[in-house]
Parts: structure tokens; C-alpha cells; sequence
């Protein structure tokens, strides 16, 4: 196994790097020590963060929560210890979250969940994605000469924002599967508001790392720029705007949101963006909704592993990448075996070249999707791998189509790192996992009533066409982008034995595949699931994570024929593993906490 000492130390070393792109955020390193921002958390957190620094599980016999930040985490554990569901619990996770950890998740932005129900045995997914305002055009991120806008250009301000879809998502969840009382899940979000909270050492560093961009906008820069300087490791941060806004959603519900005064401002602020406006209306927030999907699961072994199916990529791209490594023995090698690695990183790529091809809004573009996981086709795309080198050239199969084929070209899109994921089960035996974004950093870098607004329309391919043929994942209106979000709970013989989830933009597929691997085949706990180094392959190069031992496989990759590329690879993984209890783990490079009871 990889070394997850070495690990720990090293990414307590590592110094920031870029993410994406040069100019992007870049992550921070796990601090050794507790932060003074968690300096003041319960004996039951401070043992969390106690056991994540020396690389050992949680452990539990009733419930557990797992997210990225150890307040946020508090709340969720408060919810549960109270008998609340694992529902009622996300509810109070996320609120925390989207004021600790504004950079990654909150209101402003999109989520989708996967739910198993132990009294039903289904597993149900809710679309809470960000939807395409109805004045956009096709050719929305395209400049006068029909040529893709610069990344960050689309980005930052109006143009880039999609209607928020989290609100309408925490309370159909609440409504279908929660029994606490709704008002009381904001508690402690309102509290840390109004009365401060102490800010951790990742938000400091991104804000610091982000300034050109964050004060582009006088809301925004007021908020981490107090007085003109940026808010700093230890300072106290108050933000009663996100209190009122997190009352009017207590006391109304989501309509709160979506139509009134809360609405009018969002609107206003897209649309009065300076140097980039955006067309998003009322009618647009009016008329979200959640949409509740099937189930997208594909077999890996003895297990089922099932997710969100389109408009995410997840747990197909998840799926494939499994449903043809299970046609080779992993567990017979070992997470230091160049092999294992060449059959998972062209494994990767052949399941990213059809994620390219067919993967969009299936309520708009028609999806293969059962084609795509179907054992036989990946059977196939799996005799591919039957060789002892990188595979030259990887090019997107021919799955079987259950309605009429379209054809369809390439897509290009960016999907840069953020987000923020959350694992819980209650003692009911309920499961949950959500993956939460924005998108980008700080999304738009808009800030109104005390929270940020997406960027999730630069997840859209900038290009309509290739060569004469349309992209699947285009821009039209009321469309919802593909995403590389990838909750995932694995079952076998029908009852969930692991959930997971990761941010990290389109490498969330490559941590998620590696978790349940990591796990399955290789034996590790949750804790050292999440620990081990990373080693992603998404178009041909292999991504190693730099100060691990993953660097140790750089040159018998090259000699396999590969391209490598040492760099930062900051996943968030959460991870709970269901065994006789619950274990649970997260992940070293992020803030987070598991707690359990």
C-alpha cells in the first residue's frame, strides 16, 4: 500500500499550486496542528480531528456525518444525536457550510443528492443543478467573432451565472425524508452568522490567493475585505445578511428564495454586474425546480455502485471506469503496482472519451446511458486493456442506444476544482451522499445577501459545434450542464455498504473510482481510503500527486508510455463505510471532520 504516513506529512508540507489553469485558486496545505478556528469545538470534533492527524477511521454503532468543515460537521451531528434523519441533518450541514466555506457551496449554487431508504431499499437521486436562464443563447460564451471567451472572462460576473438550485434541493429533501422540525435546522448556522466564527485556514488562503478577482466587485470585497485588507487565519467574521437570508428560508421555505425581495436582489446583481453582466430573471427563479431521477447504478463485483445519473457525468464515468477494471483481478496486485495503475488510468480515459461524446442535460440531448454501463459493451472497451502499455489513442465506443441515436461531437468544456461533499448515515440506516458546488472558487465572485452566486454555466461547452456536428453539452436555454459530480453509495445485496463523494472539478471521478477501489480491492479503512495518494488520468496524462509516493510510479508509467505530470491533487473525499458500524474518514488535504455515535 501506498504510504499514508508519508502522505500526511507531505501534505502537510506542500506548498500551494495552482489548480485548473495558472491563474486559478489554489488549494492549502493540511495544517499539522488544529487551527484556532476549530480551536473551540466539542470533545467529540476535537477527537475527530485527532484521529484524521494520526490517519486512523471514526468509528460508530448508531450514526455518522462526514463534510469539510468540522463546524459544519457539528451541526450535522447535533441534528442526528436529536433523532433527526440523515435529510434533516444535510439541511444543517450545508447551511454551515455555505457561511465557514463560502467558496465552494451554499445557497447560491447547485447540488445533487443520493439517497438510500432502509425502510424502502430504493435509492433515489434528487437534480438540484443549476439551470441556463431562458434569454441565453447557444452561442452565449462565444465573443462577436464566434470564438469561445477566455475561461475567467466568462467567469467572473453576471454572464456565468446559472438559477441556484440548493434551496429548492434542501427542501425537497427535507419534505420527502426529513421528520425535524425545519426552522431548528438553521440554528446554528444563524448563531455562527450573527454572533462570528472564526476563519480557518483554507478560507483565509483562498481569499488571499483570489483578490484581484474578489474585489472586482464592491459586495464582495467589502465581505472578505474588511477596511481593504483580506480576512486572515484567526479573525472573527460576522455576516448578518446570511442570517436574515437563513431566517426568511426558516420561516418560508424555499419561496423565500425563489420569489420576493431575496430574488430581486440575485436578479439585480447578475444583471448589474459591472464589465460582465448576465441575463438571469425573476422568471427563471421562479420557475426552478428539483427534479427527482433514477438511480444510475453499475455492478463492480459482488456490488452495485449507483449514483447520479445525467446531467452529471458521475455515476456513469464512475461506473464504466469500474464496470471494466472488473474484468481484471486488482486485488491480486496492490495500490504500489504500475499495472493496477495502467488499467485504471486507460480505464479513465476510455470511459472520459465517451463522457465527452454523450454526456449532457438528458432532458435535452438523448443519453445512451444504459448502453454506457452495460456489462457487455464495457466488456469490450475492457479487451482494449489487454495489453502491457498506455493505450496510443483512445476514442469513444459505440454503447447500444434504447432511442433514436444522434450524432454527436466532442465536447471541450473546463471544469475547474471546488465544491464541497458531504456523507451521512443516520440511525435509521438511511444514506445520504451530496456533492455541493458553485463551481469555480467563488464562483462568479458575486456576493448578495450574504452569499456567493455559481458559476456553473461555464460548465457548458463554449463551442455549439464541431465540425459541422452539435456538442451534447452545449448552452440552451433552461438547460442544466453536465457535471463531473459524483455522489455515490455502493450497495451490495441490496443494502448500502459504502458512501463517498469528493470535489475536485473533473478529477472527482478519478478520487471517487479510487475510494471504492481502494476499499473493495485493496482493503484499506475509510481513513486510509481517503489518505492514499492520487494518481488521476482523464486524457492521457497521469496526474500524480506531488509529495507522495505516487511519485515513486512516475517513471514506470513514462516506460509504459505514458506522460506524467507531478502536481496538487486536492481531493475533499468523505467517506463512511457501513460493517458492523460505521467507519468513517476524511480527507487530509481538507478541513474536514467524520463524527459518529
Amino acid at each position: 500500500m501506498l504510504c499514508r504516513t508519508t502522505l500526511l506529512a507531505a501534505v502537510a508540507a506542500t506548498p500551494l499550486l495552482a489548480q485548473e489553469a495558472a491563474d486559478s485558486v489554489a488549494p492549502e496545505a493540511a495544517a499539522p496542528q488544529i487551527p484556532a478556528a476549530f480551536a473551540d469545538l466539542t470533545p467529540a470534533a476535537q477527537a475527530a480531528l485527532d484521529a484524521k492527524a494520526a490517519g486512523e477511521p471514526v468509528t460508530a454503532e448508531n450514526w455518522m456525518v462526514a463534510a469539510a468543515n468540522p463546524l459544519a460537521v457539528e451541526a450535522g451531528a447535533r441534528v442526528l444525536r436529536e433523532g433527526g434523519t440523515a435529510a434533516d441533518a444535510m439541511v444543517a450541514v450545508q447551511a454551515v457550510l455555505g457561511l465557514v466555506e463560502p467558496q465552494s457551496s451554499g445557497l447560491g449554487g447547485g447540488a445533487f443528492l443520493v439517497w438510500y431508504d432502509a425502510a424502502s431499499g430504493e435509492v433515489t437521486t434528487l437534480d438540484g443543478r443549476e439551470t441556463a436562464p431562458m434569454a441565453a443563447t447557444p452561442t452565449y460564451f462565444q465573443d462577436e467573432n464566434g470564438e469561445p471567451l477566455q475561461f475567467f472572462d466568462a467567469v467572473v460576473g453576471g454572464r456565468s451565472v446559472g438559477t441556484p438550485g440548493t434551496p429548492a434541493l434542501l427542501e425537497a429533501a427535507h419534505r420527502r425524508w426529513g421528520r425535524a422540525n425545519w426552522e431548528g435546522l438553521f440554528t446554528e448556522a444563524i448563531t455562527l452568522a450573527e454572533d462570528g466564527f472564526t476563519v480557518s485556514p483554507r478560507l483565509a488562503t483562498l481569499v488571499s490567493n483570489d483578490e484581484e478577482r474578489l474585489q472586482r466587485f464592491p459586495d464582495t470585497a467589502a465581505y472578505f475585505f474588511p477596511g481593504g485588507t483580506a480576512i486572515a487565519e484567526g479573525d472573527t467574521l460576522f455576516n448578518a445578511d446570511y442570517a436574515d437570508t437563513l431566517r426568511a428560508l426558516a420561516r418560508d421555505g424555499s419561496r423565500a428564495f425563489y420569489e420576493g425581495e431575496i430574488a430581486e436582489d440575485i436578479v439585480r446583481t447578475v444583471r448589474n454586474a459591472e464589465g460582465n453582466p448576465g441575463l438571469l430573471a425573476l422568471t427563471d427563479l421562479e420557475r426552478y425546480q428539483v427534479i427527482e431521477r433514477p438511480a444510475v447504478c453499475a455492478d463492480y463485483r459482488e456490488t452495485q455502485v449507483c449514483g447520479m445519473g445525467p446531467p452529471s457525468s458521475g455515476a456513469l464515468t464512475v461506473g464504466q471506469i469500474l464496470g471494466m477494471l472488473g474484468n481484471f483481478n486488482l486485488a491480486a496486485m496492490n495500490a504500489q503496482d504500475p499495472t493496477a495503475w495502467r488499467l485504471i488510468g486507460d480505464a479513465s480515459r476510455l470511459a472520459f472519451a465517451d463522457r465527452g461524446r454523450y454526456m449532457a442535460d438528458s432532458d435535452y440531448v438523448p443519453v445512451p446511458t444504459e448502453g454506457l454501463v452495460d456489462p457487455t459493451y464495457l466488456a469490450e472497451r475492457a479487451n482494449l486493456l489487454q495489453t502491457n502499455a498506455a493505450l496510443d489513442e483512445v476514442a469513444p465506443g459505440t454503447p447500444e442506444w434504447d432511442h433514436a441515436w444522434l450524432q454527436l461531437a466532442d465536447d471541450e468544456s473546463l471544469e475547474l476544482p471546488s465544491t464541497s461533499h458531504i456523507s451521512i448515515v443516520d440511525a435509521d440506516g438511511n444514506a445520504l451522499s451530496m456533492t455541493t458546488t458553485i463551481e469555480n472558487g467563488f464562483g462568479s465572485r458575486l456576493f448578495t445577501r450574504g452569499f456567493l452566486l455559481n458559476n456553473e454555466l461555464t460548465d457548458f461547452s463554449f463551442r455549439t459545434h464541431a465540425d459541422g456536428i452539435p456538442i451534447a453539452n452545449r448552452l440552451e436555454p433552461g438547460k442544466r450542464p453536465r457535471s463531473s459530480m459524483s455522489p455515490t453509495i455502493v450497495l451490495e445485496g441490496g443494502e448500502p455498504i459504502l458512501v463517498t463523494g469528493s470535489p475536485g472539478g473533473s478529477r472527482i471521478i478519478g478520487y471517487v473510482a479510487q475510494s471504492i477501489i481502494a476499499y473493495l480491492d485493496w482493503g484499506m479503512n475509510p481513513q486510509e481510503a481517503v489518505s492514499m495518494p492520487h494518481l488521476v488520468n482523464r486524457f492521457g496524462t497521469f496526474d500524480l500527486e506531488e509529495g507522495t509516493d505516487a511519485v515513486t510510479l512516475e517513471g514506470p508509467l513514462q516506460q509504459m508510455g505514458y506522460e506524467t505530470s507531478i502536481r496538487a491533487l486536492t481531493s475533499g473525499l468523505h467517506v463512511i463505510a457501513i460493517d458492523n458500524g460505521l467507519i468513517g474518514g476524511a480527507d487530509p488535504r481538507r478541513e474536514g471532520i467524520a463524527i459518529g455515535e
